[in-house]
C-alpha cells in the first residue's frame, strides 16, 4: 500500500513539475512571441505622416501645397464576393479588378487597397455600402501653377517604404524640414475585425516647415514664357535662365525648358527631373571675358585704355593659331574695345598680363572650380585643373573661355561680384522657413568671397555698359536704360575638337548699371537660327530686362 501511495504522489509532483514547466515556457521564454501574436489578432499600427510644409514664393502664394486625399483600405474577413466587389471598385478606380480581387482574397483583417483616392472616387465608393470597406484620410503634393518653377521645386515622390519624400530642387534638399515628424495610431479591432478604439500619440507628431522664396511669380512667370518661346523661335535644342539680386544672392526666378509638370512627375523620362542650370557644365565662351578682364584691372595690370600690342591679326601660340569670331582686327585696341568687340586677340593679350598664378588665383576668388553652396539639390562642380597641367595655350583659350568649363549658377554667381562693388554673393533660394509654432527663421545674405575691388567693379562695368551700347546686340537693348552685359558663343567640343556649327549661345547682365536690382543669364543650347548669342539670347534676354525693369517701377534715365 505504501508503494502504492509513493508512486500516485510521484505522479502527481510530476505532472504539477511539467505543467510548471509548461506554464514558464509559454509565460515567460515565448511570452514576448506570443504577446506580439496576440496583439496582432486585435489591433493594427498605423504610420501617420506630418503635414508636408508648403513651398510660398515672395507674395506668400503657395506653389507647392497640400489637398486632402484618402487612402482606401478593407477588411477581407467581411467581404464575401470579392470578384463583385472588386469589380465595383475598379469601376470607380479605374484599375485592374484582378488585382483589386487578388488583395480582397487575402487572409487579413486589414489590407490596403490604393492610395491618393479624391474625394468624388472616395463618395461613389462610399455609397455602394461595402461591408469591410473603409477610408483614411491623407494629404498628397498639389501644385498649384502647375509646369512653373518646376525645376527649381522639384517633386514629392515615394522612398524605398512607401513614404512620401521629396527628390530634386528644394523638395529634395529641404525634404527633412519639409516633411516635419509622422505620429503612430494604434487601433484596437473587435473579433470581426471591425476597429472599436483609436489611440494616436500627437505629442510625436510635428508639421513640416513652410519655405518662403526670394522667387517672385511674375518674374518666373516672364522667365518661364520666354525661354519656351525662345526655343522654339530659334530652332533651340534647350534653353536655360536664372535671375538673382546680386546684392543678397537671392534667386528672383530660374527656369529651363524643356519641363515637367510635377505633379504628374511619373509621366516624364527622368531626363526631365534634373535643373540644368546647376546640374550642367559647358564652356562660357565670351560671357567669361569680363571675369579675366575684371581681374587684370584689379591686379592693376592694364587700364580701361591700355593698348592691345597683339590685336594686328591672329596670335599664334604653341603651333595654334587664335582669331577673333568674326576675322576682324583692330590693331592698338584699348581694353574697352577688346570688350565691346568681344576679341578673342585682345583677351590673350589681358590673359598673359595676369599670367598662370594670377588667373588661376583670380578664378577660385571667382567661385570657379567649386560649387557655389545653392539650397538646391542636384548642384555639381568640376574642379580647375591643376596648376601643372595648364600650358600656354590654356592660358590663351581661358582667357575667352574655351577649355575651361563652368555650371550656369557658377558663372552667375561670379558676376553678382561685379554688380556688388566686389562682393561675391552666395545664392539662395529660400529666404524665410517658418516653423509650425509660427517661428520664422531668416536666411541671411552671404558673401563668399571679395575677388575684385569697388574700383575695379566699377570700371568693368562702364566697359560692359558700352558693350551693350555699341556692341553687335545694341539693336535689342531697351532705350533709355544703363545695362551692363555681355554677349557668349561658345563652340562645342565634339570628338577633340569644336564644331563651328553647334554652340552655346548666351547673355549675361545686370541692370540698371548703376544700382543693380537684378542679374541675369539666359543660354540657348544649340540654336539653328542663328549660333550668336547676340542673335539668340541677347533679345531674350533685354525682352525680359524691360518688363522687369517695368515691374520694378524703374523709369528711362536717358
Amino acid at each position: 500500500m505504501n508503494w502504492r501511495y509513493r508512486f500516485i504522489l510521484s505522479g502527481f509532483i510530476f505532472l504539477f513539475v511539467l505543467v510548471l514547466a509548461r506554464l514558464f515556457y509559454w509565460q515567460v521564454v515565448r511570452a514576448d512571441e506570443l504577446s506580439v501574436i496576440a496583439r496582432n489578432q486585435y489591433e493594427r499600427r498605423i504610420s501617420l505622416d506630418a503635414l508636408r510644409g508648403e513651398i510660398k514664393t515672395s507674395d506668400n502664394f503657395p506653389i507647392a501645397a497640400n489637398k486632402l486625399t484618402y487612402l482606401l483600405f478593407a477588411n477581407p474577413k467581411q467581404i464575401k464576393d470579392t470578384q463583385k466587389i472588386a469589380e465595383k471598385i475598379s469601376s470607380v478606380l479605374e484599375a485592374d479588378s484582378a488585382s483589386i480581387s487578388a488583395v480582397l482574397e487575402l487572409d487579413k483583417f486589414w489590407v490596403s487597397i490604393q492610395n491618393d483616392l479624391n474625394h468624388d472616387q472616395k463618395e461613389k465608393i462610399s455609397s455602394m455600402n461595402i461591408p469591410g470597406i473603409g477610408f483614411e484620410e491623407q494629404s498628397s503634393r498639389f501644385y498649384p501653377e502647375a509646369s512653373m518653377a518646376a525645376k527649381l521645386l522639384g517633386f514629392v515622390g515615394k522612398g524605398e517604404n512607401g513614404e512620401s519624400k521629396g527628390y530634386f530642387g528644394l523638395e529634395g534638399y529641404y525634404d527633412r524640414q519639409l516633411k516635419g515628424k509622422g505620429a503612430e495610431a494604434v487601433v484596437i479591432h473587435d473579433a470581426l475585425g471591425k476597429p472599436i478604439l483609436s489611440k494616436l500619440d500627437k505629442n510625436n507628431k510635428i508639421d513640416g516647415r513652410t519655405l518662403v522664396l526670394h522667387t517672385d511669380r511674375t518674374i518666373q512667370f516672364l522667365l518661364d514664357e520666354a525661354i519656351k518661346d525662345g526655343v522654339k523661335k530659334y530652332g533651340a535644342k534647350s534653353a536655360m535662365a536664372a535671375v538673382m539680386d546680386p546684392k543678397t544672392g537671392g534667386i528672383l526666378a530660374m527656369s529651363s525648358f524643356p519641363n515637367f509638370d510635377p505633379s504628374n512627375y511619373a509621366e516624364y523620362s527622368d531626363l526631365f527631373y534634373k535643373n540644368p542650370f546647376i546640374s550642367d557644365t559647358y564652356e562660357p565662351g565670351s560671357t567669361f571675358k569680363p571675369l579675366i578682364m575684371s581681374s587684370a584691372l584689379d591686379a592693376g595690370l592694364v587700364k580701361a585704355d591700355t593698348k592691345c600690342s597683339i590685336c594686328s591679326g591672329p596670335v599664334s601660340i604653341g603651333g595654334y593659331e587664335i582669331k577673333t569670331w568674326n576675322d576682324k582686327y583692330y590693331a592698338g585696341s584699348s581694353m574697352t574695345d577688346v570688350i565691346m568687340h568681344s576679341d578673342n586677340t585682345g583677351m590673350v593679350f589681358a590673359g598673359q598680363k595676369l599670367g598662370l598664378d594670377k588667373m588661376v588665383g583670380y578664378l577660385q576668388k571667382f567661385g570657379i572650380g567649386e560649387t557655389t553652396g545653392i539650397d538646391l539639390q542636384g548642384e555639381v562642380g568640376e574642379n580647375l585643373r591643376p596648376r601643372d597641367n595648364w600650358y600656354p595655350i590654356d592660358v590663351a583659350t581661358a582667357s575667352f573661355g574655351q577649355g575651361i568649363t563652368v555650371t550656369p549658377i557658377q558663372l552667375l554667381t561670379a558676376f553678382s561680384a561685379i554688380a556688388n562693388e566686389g562682393k561675391r554673393m552666395e545664392p539662395h533660394v529660400v529666404a524665410k522657413i517658418i516653423t509650425a509654432d509660427a517661428e520664422e527663421i531668416k536666411i541671411k545674405p552671404k558673401v563668399l568671397s571679395r575677388p575684385i575691388s569697388d574700383r575695379a567693379a566699377k570700371v568693368i562695368t562702364e566697359m560692359m555698359v558700352n558693350a551693350v551700347d555699341n556692341g553687335e546686340a545694341k539693336f535689342a537693348k531697351p532705350e533709355g536704360y544703363r545695362i551692363a552685359g555681355k554677349t557668349g558663343t561658345a563652340q562645342i567640343p565634339v570628338a577633340g575638337h569644336y564644331d563651328p556649327t553647334k554652340t552655346i549661345a548666351s547673355f549675361i547682365g545686370f541692370a540698371p548699371a548703376d544700382d543693380p536690382k537684378f542679374l541675369m543669364l539666359v543660354i540657348f543650347d544649340r540654336p539653328t537660327s542663328s549660333i550668336y548669342g547676340a542673335e539668340t539670347a541677347a533679345p531674350v534676354f533685354f525682352s525680359v530686362a524691360q518688363k522687369i525693369l517695368t515691374y520694378y517701377g524703374i523709369t528711362p534715365t536717358n
